[in-house]
């Protein structure tokens, strides 16, 4: 390619290569300046899962007056603030969510998904295992959790991992579903008209990468 870009002349040459085609708008000033301008970087949310266990069991709320998934169970959540790492925000939002305060030390991380809903732009979850009363750790089956936002969250409940109930998130399901299942990295890419609900009869979305 010519390093003239910035000449008339050079455009003009670059419309008048088509010969008997289409310039493609070319000459025109607009596409010349759009050509010339920077891609937009990709840009995506990070959040973060706590996969609380507590022997055969793992902690799950019911979202409420969220305006998104309202009524369906998903793990304690939330996103990483900016100057956050991944591991800081899973314990701040595990504070804020349920009263719990974890240590750096007592988080594992299991999972990392890519996520796109059935609108909207894609993110990538991280998901991190703790246990409540793990042998060694003097004092930590006392701790329980608690409902620190009722405004957002109308219940928390243990529950099987090994019988999940079906009125959870599709997203977080796929996330449980991939842990149990001992995958590390997977995407679980929605499709228009998927619901955000899980679907035992609907399409299987998740597809593991390692």
């Amino acid at each position: 390619m010519r390093d003239d870009t910035s000449t008339t002349a050079y455009w003009d040459a670059a419309a008048g290569d088509f010969d008997d085609e289409p310039d493609h708008g070319l000459r025109d000033p607009a596409v010349r300046e759009a050509c010339l301008a920077p891609a937009r970087r990709h840009a995506e949310i990070v959040d973060v899962h706590l996969i609380l266990r507590r022997g055969g069991e793992v902690l799950l709320a019911r979202r409420a007056n969220t305006g998104y998934a309202d009524g369906l169970l998903h793990a304690p959540s939330g996103h990483v603030e900016d100057g956050e790492d991944v591991r800081a925000a899973l314990l701040r939002e595990t504070a804020e969510e349920i009263g719990i305060t974890l240590a750096p030390d007592e988080v594992r991380a299991v999972l990392v998904m890519q996520h796109k809903a059935p609108t909207g732009a894609a993110r990538t979850g991280w998901f991190f295992e703790a246990e409540l009363g793990a042998p060694g750790r003097p004092g930590e089956g006392g701790r329980e959790p608690v409902n620190r936002e009722p405004e957002k969250c109308s219940e928390l409940g243990w529950f099987p991992l090994d019988a999940l109930p079906d009125d959870m998130v599709a997203y977080c399901r796929a996330g449980l579903d991939a842990y149990r299942a001992g995958h590390r990295f997977t995407l679980h890419w929605h499709e228009p008209g998927d619901p955000i609900a899980y679907d035992p009869a609907g399409p299987d979305r998740l597809t593991p990468l390692g």
